[in-house]
């Protein structure tokens, strides 16, 4: 199957009419999105509205030379890449357009095949760039943190909503709590939207200060704090075109609210220090483990941010109401880290029940840590209860099982909690119970 075309923005910087005429007839022809300017000044105001990815520029521009604008162009676009094209092509000129930070030297008169070409070698760095970003990503999650398939119908129900929402260019907010998932379902969301290749990157809102998180989104200009010793693009423009995953939205200071918003609203930002006004094309997803109604009313987090954020809010189940993922999600861990560790290792019957009764108040990220502690532990293939942690064998004491020394009251009452936290209501528990719903919430008081 071949790999999706990753679009491309590219500027084309020439005096002669001609030129930039057929240029972009050309570069649409081969689904890139055209800029065009004549000037070196209005280029540098095209850079300054948009992110372009490559630019083919004129060595000679009326009395300008295009070669001495390279360094204005990268101070504006430090990964930008320029082709240099010119009818006087000569080894002095390569020479130059190359310590000057030029890509490559095209002599005119071009052909069509010779730009495809280009903007081919372009797109493939381009996707390997944003192979290179997936596979860091993945790297640091180590291990995978949740399956996308599941058998639990509230998480189904989520992912069929999720799989429509990613299909409208519209923001999403991801609910719940700490270790659920949130980011991989993030990641799902672009996969399955029409920006998959494009960039997907992601800001973790809570571990910077406000003015970093600001330089972080925006971008700064050289001098604008200490430390700011060039310009920098924020990521809001490494992602143009892609998704903007800001995760744990809810720590973001309430300053900064106001400008996430205009950007929301607008698409249009600036980077901390300067005045231009820059523009980039985003999708937004977020992800917060708190409750952001309960942060308005207490005036930490503004509501027309909320409502923008929130036209798809999904909230992810708990690892503990989704009973039917957990003993296949942790074969999976235990899988992952077999390979890893080159052995074959296997969940001990005895070890089911223990992890089934644990509420894992950590959810998925939680159980993946005691399916690692557990195969490193492990004398053998099989993971029994002695190799899980203190704190998951100490709750299963007292818990009612199948076989153990507890009355039927109590078994029922265990029975009747773990349906019901699995199904998607109340009536359905019900059904599968055999029983009316009354007859249902009756027995959940009586064993409160």
């Amino acid at each position: 199957m071949d790999q999706p075309r990753p679009a491309l923005d590219v500027l084309i910087i020439d005096d002669e009419k001609n030129i930039r005429t057929t240029l972009k007839a050309c570069l649409e022809s081969l689904g890139c999105r055209v800029g065009v300017a004549a000037t070196g000044d209005a280029a540098r105001t095209e850079l300054k509205r948009r992110t372009y990815q490559l630019a083919f520029l004129d060595v000679r521009l009326g009395e300008d030379s295009g070669v001495q604008l390279l360094p204005s162009l990268h101070a504006l676009a430090p990964e930008l890449e320029v082709v240099i094209i010119t009818a006087y092509a000569t080894i002095q000129i390569a020479v130059e357009a190359m310590q000057r930070g030029a890509r490559d030297v095209l002599p005119k008169p071009f052909t069509p095949a010779q730009i495809e070409r280009i903007v081919g070698r372009v797109r493939e760095r381009r996707l390997l760039e944003h192979k290179v970003v997936e596979l860091r990503a993945q790297l640091r999650d180590v291990a995978p943190e949740v399956e996308i398939q599941s058998s639990s119908p509230r998480m189904r129900s989520l992912l069929e909503t999720l799989a429509k929402a990613a299909q409208h260019d519209v923001p999403v907010l991801l609910n719940g709590e700490n270790g659920t998932g949130k980011s991989v379902l993030a990641r799902r969301i672009h996969a399955l939207s029409a920006r998959h290749d494009r960039p997907f990157v992601v800001v973790n809102c809570p571990t910077l200060s406000e003015e970093l998180l600001a330089s972080e989104l925006f971008g700064h200009a050289q001098g604008a704090f200490t430390g700011a010793v060039r310009d920098q693009p924020g990521r809001v423009e490494s992602a143009d075109g892609g998704t903007l995953f800001l995760d744990e939205i809810g720590e973001i200071p309430v300053t900064l609210q106001v400008k996430l918003l205009r950007f929301l609203q607008d698409k249009e930002f600036e980077r901390i220090g300067e005045s231009h006004t820059r523009r980039a094309d985003v999708r937004i997803v977020a992800a917060t483990n708190r409750d952001l109604e309960k942060a308005v009313r207490e005036g930490r987090f503004r509501e027309d941010l909320l409502y923008r954020l929130n036209t798809f809010e999904l909230t992810v189940p708990p690892l503990r109401e989704r009973a039917e993922d957990l003993l296949p999600l942790a074969r999976r861990f235990l899988a992952f880290f077999g390979r890893t560790a080159q052995r074959t290792l296997e969940l001990g019957p005895e070890a089911e029940p223990v992890l089934l009764s644990y509420r894992w108040p950590g959810n998925i990220r939680e159980l993946r840590n005691a399916m690692e502690r557990a195969a490193i532990l492990a004398q053998g293939q099989i993971i029994g209860t002695e190799a899980l942690p203190e704190r998951i064998v100490s709750a299963y004491a007292g818990v009612p099982f199948l076989g153990g020394d507890f009355t039927l009251e109590q078994i029922e009452a265990e029975h009747i909690r773990r349906l019901v936290a699995r199904c998607a209501t109340r009536e359905e528990a019900a059904h599968t119970l055999g029983v009316d719903p009354s007859t249902l919430w009756r027995k959940l008081k009586r064993s409160e």
